[in-house]
């Protein structure tokens, strides 16, 4: 297993519960797991939870299991369980062992069989709606159902039969006989079986009534020895049906459940609800849409693991839920590119300028390095001849005060080459400017050891004979307003179904995805997925991994280059 840059966890209250555990005997290895549901991709909500788990585990010598929660085949696919194995991976954890709940569904069985012998289940035949009814407010006592007396006998009789297949969709649940008047709704008779005449992604069709996963996460928790079961505080009102159920079903091993509080983003959802709709709907391009805050869309906009395993150490283990600015994880990308990528030139909006005093037909090269902060990195060279371009912002006709760039009669400096004086332009029919004339000064060459005179602009550029046409893709966050949301949304009759609420789609960023055509420098040509680098004035950019072909790159903005984020405050 894999800690972040071999740090340790700061002191939390998990790790002090830990402590204590193998200090007092309680517990002899410390065993998690990390269990997703496959019914989604994991997102960068999902990293802190791996984080957790992997990291405390391997801190005190124990294992972690990589265990999904298949319980639901209406909404799992091999495809999700594909994406999260590779995921886990790809941040850099092993699991100890890979499981699945639907290995145990024969044990889940008798053990719900077991429950029916002493009296603590029966099979109800009220409809969702009606169970949603008798259920009660989180003021009002619920209703028990008229079903719920059913006798031992009948109840066995009618949940094999559920089991053999006679009884169509929603005909009968089994449902935990707890107590309707409990001011913990949780506690209010759960549903704990369902039928669902579903094929399932690991067994087939060898099922038709497949456990609520309320009742199936403790169960296997216990198979497996789980000591610290870890989830967000979205699930703490149900412990005490977690421990109900592993009491009632006399289960050897005896996990307990602990609490934290989950990783909220600004301007984020993570809802794995909601993240399928825009896939579902096309309002992104799928789950790994550098937009997507999915392990796999940052993946593909450029992030790294060790950004994103840095970001979740600083955000610490706690009780709270805080808001997380989305500027503290950009803030850590910076940080792991900085000294690690090649700062090269790329103009994103171009404008074309001729240097009407250099030689027709000639070319130089300039050598320069890689990367100033880290000169291990090597050189490059460059090619400059009479024309090149620049971005287009980096010339007014008319310019305001204070404005230090091309505009008539100007003189800046081209970075990494000659001083130019804007002497002219073109306009087209509609009276935009598609063409400067410069002149340059040969005594100015970069690294001539020119002491001269001096000038307060200096622009990028790229030159025109050789430049690479590129396409650029510029991003903003995908929700407007300050978005923080849930994704701990338990699967069940509990919980209400549907669409997200309207709001939701109102609150998408028309501008989140910007695209614009370019070029870069000749030695980017044959960049590759995940080639990163640092643009001149722009960012860091990432060779994207599903537009980019041979010889023609698409580059992902990774992240801006300037941030006001300050650690530790």
């Amino acid at each position: 297993m894999i800690t972040v840059e071999n740090r340790v966890t700061p002191s939390n209250f998990i790790k002090n519960i830990i402590t204590e555990d193998l200090r007092s005997g309680k517990v002899k290895e410390v065993v998690t797991r990390f269990p997703p549901e496959p019914n989604g991709y994991l997102h960068i909500g999902h990293a802190k939870a791996i984080w957790i788990n992997f990291t405390l585990a391997d801190e005190f010598g124990g294992k972690t299991n990589l265990r999904f929660d298949d319980t639901n085949p209406l909404k799992e696919d091999t495809e999700y369980v594909n994406s999260i194995k590779e995921d886990v991976k790809w941040l850099g954890y092993e699991w100890e062992e890979l499981r699945f709940a639907s290995d145990y569904f024969a044990e889940m069985y008798e053990r719900a069989e077991l429950l029916i012998q002493k009296g603590k289940a029966y099979v109800d035949d009220l409809t969702a709606d009606q169970i949603r009814e008798y259920r009660g407010t989180l003021t009002q006592p619920g209703q028990n159902s008229p079903y719920r007396e059913r006798s031992i006998e009948e109840n066995l009789d009618l949940f094999r039969r559920m089991r053999a297949g006679e009884f169509k969709d929603g005909e009968k649940v089994l449902r935990a006989k707890i107590d309707m008047s409990s001011p913990n709704i949780n506690l209010r008779d759960p549903v704990i079986y369902r039928i669902t005449h579903s094929h399932h992604h690991n067994t087939g069709d060898a099922w038709c009534i497949y456990p609520m996963y309320t009742f199936a996460h403790p169960l296997e928790d216990a198979i497996e020895h789980v000591t610290h079961s870890l989830c967000s505080l979205e699930f703490e009102d149900q412990r005490p049906f977690y421990d109900w159920v592993i009491a009632e079903c006399d289960m050897q091993a005896e996990p307990h459940q602990y609490e934290f509080g989950r990783l909220n983003l600004a301007q984020t959802v993570t809802s794995k609800r909601k993240l399928k709709l825009l896939v579902d709907e096309g309002h992104v391009d799928g789950w790994d849409d550098p937009r997507m805050p999915t392990i796999s869309g940052l993946r593909r906009r450029g992030y790294t693991p060790e950004a994103i395993r840095s970001f979740v150490h600083e955000t610490g283990i706690s009780k709270s839920q805080g808001l997380v600015d989305l500027q503290m994880l950009e803030h850590f990308i910076r940080e792991d590119l900085k000294l690690t990528v090649p700062r090269t030139m790329a103009v994103l909006r171009p404008l074309k300028v001729v240097i009407t005093n250099y030689p027709e037909g000639q070319t130089e090269y300039f050598e320069i390095e890689n990367n100033v902060e880290n000169p291990e990195m090597g050189n490059r060279q460059i090619p400059f001849s009479r024309e090149i371009y620049i971005e287009r912002d980096d010339f007014m006709e008319n310019p305001p005060n204070k404005y230090f760039r091309l505009f008539p009669g100007n003189e800046v400096r081209l970075k990494n080459a000659y001083f130019i004086k804007c002497t002219d332009f073109v306009k087209d029919e509609n009276g935009e400017v598609v063409e400067l004339h410069c002149t340059y000064d040969p005594e100015t060459r970069s690294g001539s050891g020119f002491t001269g005179r001096k000038v307060k602009g200096t622009i990028h550029w790229v030159d025109a004979s050789q430049a690479v046409p590129a396409e650029f893709r510029l991003y903003e966050p995908l929700i407007s307003a300050e978005e923080a949301d849930s994704d701990a949304e338990v699967e069940g009759l509990e919980t209400a179904e549907g669409k997200p609420e309207p709001s939701f789609l109102d609150q998408l960023n028309p501008n989140s995805l910007q695209i614009l055509h370019g070029f870069v420098e000749p030695g980017l040509k044959d960049s590759v997925p995940q080639d990163k680098f640092q643009f001149f004035r722009h960012g860091y950019f990432n060779v994207d991994s599903k537009y980019s072909t041979p010889g023609q790159p698409v580059f992902n903005l990774v992240v801006s280059l300037k941030s006001s984020f300050q650690p530790g405050k």
